[in-house]
């Protein structure tokens, strides 16, 4: 059946229309496309730059490595060749000082970090009587750090070699809240023992720090010391220290003792003890490791009656302890003693036992709660024993010295007995362990 002529129109509106709706359609989405697609042109114009940019960077940040590694190598040669040229000064500055007609006694060497006028204070100090034994004693300033006043002040002193410790490494406390300086210090007195010993291959050693003023008959006394220390191996090291060398209680200033209690403070030792203990050398307290029984073992400390250094450092890593109880009231000597004409072969071991046994053996034995009031009383030398540690600190606490203890020894203590002068007077109190007439042979 034949459509009508309105059909079609009908028909031909809704494909114009279909037509129409396509195309409107098709123009959206290639409208859509076109817009993304140039988004996409501009990103990827832009990814483009960046990564040329990016390129220009990291061709920029290799050429200022090159120019790094370049710098560092030459500065590493610098480096080696002002090595090379400070050890070379090094060594011209130690041959100046040394005489070749005489063979030195022992380096001087004091520690100094960074305290300008204590070190002035010190140097000035040893200068008065080293000068005129300076062949035999060449003195050295170890710095450890870069103090750039404790430099110049060491380096304005022409007579004395200067040596730098570097270490830039961060110093890591083993425990919390410990003081980082021990650990400083520790690794700075290595360094320096290890330069003068192995590097510069002296035979003996005196150790002082930037606190101290010595005595007139310092290098004396050290000259005689090391005969002792050299013929007696049982000696480990002299030291010009008493703990209780207090006023108060010292008198004599030719006596000279055994102890079992390393006392530090101005100390000599040889090469061939410093050779044991390098290798096994602590990182922080160095001192007290040296007082522990493992490693003096059967070996004693040789230390006057009288200090022949004073310490003024009320101010430094120890953070002033002690220092007004027990360091200002020390007596410094000031009696010239010929100590090469002194005989001091009573120090060796058999005879000091037996020396030492028999004037402690001759004192005075009091006893009871009252024994330190009886001392007071007595005209002659006496002998208190203690029980154990509690009980000595509580006698030591009433005649004032030193109390403390270090790996079950006191201090100054020889054989456990720890000797000190009255008032100044000439007669002695002995403080006896349980064990020691035992030990002494008595």
């Amino acid at each position: 059946m034949a459509r009508s002529p309105c059909d079609l129109r009908l028909l031909l509106l809704a494909a114009a229309a279909a037509f129409i709706y396509i195309q409107v359609r098709l123009f959206a989405t290639q409208s859509h496309y076109a817009d993304r697609l140039a988004e996409a042109e501009r990103s990827e114009n832009q990814c483009t730059s960046q990564l040329k940019s990016l390129i220009d960077q990291v061709s920029m940040q290799q050429e200022k490595i090159v120019a790094l590694e370049e710098m560092k190598i030459r500065q590493d040669e610098e480096r080696a060749q002002l090595k090379i040229l400070i050890q070379d000064l090094e060594k011209r500055s130690v041959q100046k000082l040394l005489n070749k007609n005489v063979v030195p006694v022992a380096a001087v060497v004091i520690m100094a970090c960074n305290r300008p006028d204590y070190l002035e204070r010190t140097v000035e100090s040893i200068l008065k009587y080293q000068t005129s034994v300076a062949s035999k004693f060449p003195l050295f300033i170890s710095q450890d750090g870069t103090n750039g006043a404790v430099k110049k002040k060491a380096l304005d002193y022409k007579q004395i070699t200067y040596m730098q410790h570097m270490d830039l490494e961060p110093v890591r406390a083993e425990r919390p809240g410990e003081l980082t300086a021990y650990y400083k210090i520790a690794k700075h007195y290595k360094w320096a023992l290890d330069q003068l010993f192995i590097k510069h291959n002296f035979a003996r050693v005196i150790i002082l720090e930037d606190d101290m003023e010595i005595a007139p008959d310092f290098f004396d006394y050290f000259e005689a010391a090391a005969k002792l220390l050299d013929n007696d191996k049982t000696i480990m090291a002299v030291s010009s220290w008493n703990d209780n060398g207090q006023k108060q209680f010292v008198n004599d200033p030719k006596a000279l003792y055994r102890s079992d209690f390393f006392p530090g403070l101005g100390w000599m030792l040889t090469k061939s003890t410093w050779i044991e203990l390098s290798p096994k050398w602590p990182k922080a307290y160095w001192d007290d490791w040296v007082r522990l029984k493992e490693v003096h073992g059967n070996r004693q400390f040789i230390h006057p009656e009288i200090c022949r250094t004073y310490n003024f450092g009320k101010h430094g890593s120890s953070l002033g302890q002690f220092f007004e109880q027990y360091l200002e009231p020390i007596k410094l000597n000031d009696v010239h003693i010929d100590w090469n004409s002194e005989d001091l072969s009573y120090l060796r071991e058999d005879k000091f036992l037996t020396k030492f046994g028999k004037e402690v053996a001759s004192a005075m034995p009091l006893h009871g709660s009252d024994a330190v009031l009886k001392a007071q009383n007595m005209a002659a030398d006496v002998r208190i024993q203690y029980n154990d540690q509690e009980d000595f600190e509580q006698i030591a606490r009433q005649f004032g010295i030193f109390e403390e203890w270090k790996d079950g020894i006191p201090r100054t203590a020889y054989k456990g007995v720890v000797v000190f002068r009255y008032k100044s007077s000439p007669r002695r109190i002995f403080l006896v362990s349980p064990d020691s007439l035992r030990q002494l042979g008595v």
